[in-house]
């Protein structure tokens, strides 16, 4: 599917329909992705007793789920503007077969690719083959619209079982997005997907990524060069499966609207990283 965002009608049809939120509270109970480190060491071995977790500041009872057990969805997002050629497009289609590798017999992925276009080569899938084999047919051209390109890989986490990451992967500014951040910030908050970005450190501030790898509880790795994306697309898998997933049924609090997260170890000296909070919908009768 590609989502050539070239007129007006174009971006009414492929971008104004909101996403259907999947992040919900009310009945259907909240997942939360939470990762525990000491330093910069993700740390393991919790139990659901040594998390204190908030909505809205009302403590919540909270269930601890087999993370492991969880299939995995990875949407590899990836700018594939002019920039992106030579050196570059080789580094970065061994980064992202080097994630691949890392997958298990449960998981799936998916690529979306973005320029001034943004095309969904291929929808979560556990044929790996038929991705590694896209990665190969990529052509570098055009400009980047980033904002377009994420919000097309959260749209293709949506109704999914199993657990959400998408990794983004840029090296230049948006300057070809018909959305706007607080368009997809807002889609963000309504999925249970984390964003991992992925950027080079002479590239210029990735402030619109930056706010939704927060929004979602990710963060933006800047490497050094094009050579070190494998490390750093693996150090993103690894990290990802260290992460808690606590489970919750909001209780004392509306269903609706935004609902703040405060997630706490009760431990001392850890840090905690997770999403600030999510988009609820009225529970249904």
């Amino acid at each position: 599917m590609v989502l050539a965002v070239l007129w007006p009608s174009t971006r009414t049809r492929a971008f104004q329909q909101p996403l259907t939120p999947t992040f919900r509270s009310g009945t259907l109970g909240v997942r939360v992705d939470v990762l525990v480190t000491d330093g910069r060491k993700p740390v393991a071995g919790l139990t659901a007793e040594d998390f204190d977790l908030r909505d809205n500041g009302v403590p919540q009872a909270i269930k601890l789920v087999d993370a492991a057990a969880v299939p995995l969805n990875v949407v590899l997002a990836l700018d594939v503007s002019a920039s992106v050629t030579g050196a570059r497009e080789r580094d970065l289609i061994a980064a992202s077969e080097a994630l691949l590798d890392g997958f298990t017999s449960i998981d799936r992925a998916a690529l979306t690719t973005f320029n001034q276009a943004v095309q969904s080569r291929i929808p979560l899938t556990s044929d790996l083959t038929s991705i590694r084999q896209a990665l190969h047919e990529i052509e570098p051209s055009g400009h980047t619209a980033l904002l377009d390109g994420v919000y097309v890989a959260l749209a293709g986490t949506l109704t999914q079982p199993g657990r959400s990451l998408i990794v983004v992967c840029t090296d230049g500014s948006d300057v070809s997005s018909w959305l706007r951040t607080e368009d997809v910030l807002q889609s963000a908050t309504r999925s249970n997907a984390v964003i991992y970005g992925v950027v080079t450190r002479d590239a210029a501030r990735a402030t619109a990524l930056e706010a939704l790898t927060d929004a979602s509880g990710g963060e933006v790795l800047r490497v050094a060069s094009s050579a070190a994306l494998r490390d750093a697309f693996r150090k993103i898998l690894e990290t990802f499966r260290q992460r808690y997933v606590l489970a919750y049924t909001p209780a004392g609090v509306p269903s609706g609207g935004f609902h703040r997260l405060d997630v706490r170890v009760k431990r001392r000296g850890l840090t905690v990283k997770t999403r600030p909070g999510y988009l609820g919908v009225e529970a249904t009768k």
